[in-house]
């Protein structure tokens, strides 16, 4: 194989090399790595890790890339010294195994895509990641040559942590000037797909392209909508439309040509997952996907409505399992962005167009729930504010993003929604999750242009604007004051709610984009 020897494994008994997924299946079953359902698609579980770690993700401390990382809670630095112990301890576990080799691309935009080495001693994760990754042709392989490599060591765990310095025996590490990154200890296959991401993260706004957490799907018409949002707030079930091409459900980058996706593949939350409701997805998962953490009866059945193990279940599918998907991965620039959110506390309204100071303001803000089982320890959805909706995977300063976007937001005038998918009629516990078929509404208004017909009113004390009657929402739900029992009560939480923007938002008061947006957040 080449560039075998500069991995730097040792005694490798055998090397399965970019396998189809046919051998990829049957290796899965050989190692008795998991389980196949009724309708022959693989399943496994992931052990305790059913979700990402990241008080485990470290990047090394160096020259030049440590000028440009924003050094925090989300990306913490690590020493050479400390990388190099690890990566060599994981290079021993690796060696003298059958290992698995899958390469692949990351972003469809021949400009800005990285090509990507994975190297695993378990199938399931090569077949994870060649679902996830762009599949390169047969002659793209024969000259493949990678760009970035990553080690997963799943079965290794760093006993000496507490001498290095870290959180655990989990390790989830980049060395940017060396283009590796290592996994240790956890079998959670969005390590791998997220670390990528972060790279992407690292490397295309010092080109000056956007890289984005959304998911993005294109109209008959050519017109790009782009949905931004956590884990859990919808990016995936909303952006696959029967109506409209799927692009793609979570990783994009957009340069002077418009939108392109980093993936070639599906990451769906399979939780309650209802056929009648989420029909393409449901459809999607058949031999070649894989299910993470589901729990199946003894006749290959799989429960959906089933979150013993975990409410993270998963599936990955490759993009080609949505029939309705755009082939080459890409789009012109968009005429629509969607901020989804999950509010806990039931005071967003469901859906409300920003202008576009507001714009940056809610993308700075990145306000959502945390959903439960996505990451450890979260058992309920908790509020939190994740910048740009996706700070865990933003090594730059958030301003980069943000500055990044109002420019692009600018050049090709475009529209900006907030659209709630969390609570109505009260907080978590008390209020109602928003249901699929009102967002449906929403999102299709903003869609098809209808909602810029109607007539909107100002949301108190967050001076947003909302509209007054929609197509397929139930009017009192429009504005959440109405949904409320006790308005005393309403009143208290969405002040409340307002002052968690405003604290929040202090953050970024230390820089001019900062102050010059957080006029357009809530009054104080």
């Amino acid at each position: 194989m080449k560039d075998l020897d500069k991995l730097g494994l040792n005694n490798i008994k055998e090397i399965y090399h970019n396998l189809s997924y046919d051998e990829l299946f049957a290796h899965e079953k050989a190692n008795n790595e998991g389980y196949i359902t009724d309708n022959g698609t693989f399943s496994v579980d992931t052990g305790i890790f059913t979700g990402r770690s990241p008080k485990d993700k470290y990047f090394v401390n160096q020259d030049p890339s440590n000028k440009y990382l924003a050094w925090g809670k989300v990306n913490q630095p690590m020493t050479k010294e400390t990388f190099d112990k690890l990566l060599a301890k994981a290079k021993s576990q690796l060696s003298g195994k059958n290992i698995y080799i899958q390469d692949a691309y990351c972003g469809s935009s021949l400009a800005s895509r990285k090509s990507v080495r994975f190297v695993t001693e378990v199938a399931w994760q090569a077949h994870f990641v060649k679902n996830m990754f762009i599949r390169p042709s047969e002659s793209e392989l024969a000259n493949f040559t990678p760009d970035f490599v990553v080690y997963n060591a799943c079965k290794c765990v760093n006993d000496e942590y507490k001498k290095d310095g870290l959180n655990s025996e989990v390790f989830v590490i980049f060395n940017i000037e060396e283009n590796i990154a290592v996994i240790g200890g956890t079998w959670y296959g969005g390590e791998m797909k997220k670390g990528i991401f972060s790279m992407m993260n690292y490397w295309l706004p010092l080109e000056n392209k956007l890289s984005m957490h959304c998911s993005a799907n294109v109209g008959k018409d050519g017109d790009t909508a782009l949905f931004f949002g956590l884990s859990g707030t919808g990016k995936t079930t909303l952006s696959t439309d029967p109506n409209r091409a799927l692009i793609g459900d979570d990783e994009h980058g957009w340069d002077d040509e418009g939108v392109f996706n980093f993936e070639g593949g599906c990451y769906a939350k399979c939780i309650n997952l209802d056929p009648k409701n989420e029909p393409e997805i449901y459809a999607a998962i058949k031999r070649d996907a894989l299910l993470e953490n589901v729990c199946i009866d003894k006749n290959g059945v799989v429960d959906y409505s089933d979150d013993s193990k975990t409410e993270n279940t998963r599936v990955s599918y490759p993009i080609e399992h949505i029939p309705n998907h755009e082939p080459t991965l890409k789009a012109g620039h968009p005429k629509n962005i969607i901020f989804l959110t999950a509010d806990a506390f039931g005071i967003l309204p469901p859906v409300s167009k920003l202008t576009k100071e507001q714009a940056m303001y809610y993308f700075l803000s990145g306000y959502t729930a945390k959903v439960a089982g996505t990451e450890r320890g979260i058992t309920e959805p908790q509020a939190t504010f994740s910048a740009c909706f996706g700070e865990p995977f933003m090594p730059l300063h958030p301003t980069v993003y943000a500055r990044l976007l109002g420019e692009k937001i600018d050049k090709h005038n475009v529209n900006v929604y907030l659209v709630n998918t969390g609570w109505s009629g009260g907080a978590y516990g008390v209020g109602k999750r928003m249901s699929i078929k009102a967002t449906r509404a929403c999102i299709n208004a903003i869609l098809d242009g209808s909602i810029e017909q109607c007539e909107f009113e100002n949301f108190d004390k967050f001076n947003l604007a909302i509209p007054k009657s929609l197509d397929g929402v139930e009017t009192n739900l429009l504005n959440p004051i109405n949904t409320w029992s006790n308005k005393d009560e309403y009143i208290v939480s969405r002040d409340n709610l307002a002052n968690m923007f405003i604290n929040n938002f202090k953050r970024y008061e230390d820089v001019a984009e900062g102050v010059q947006f957080s006029k357009a957040g809530p009054a104080i």
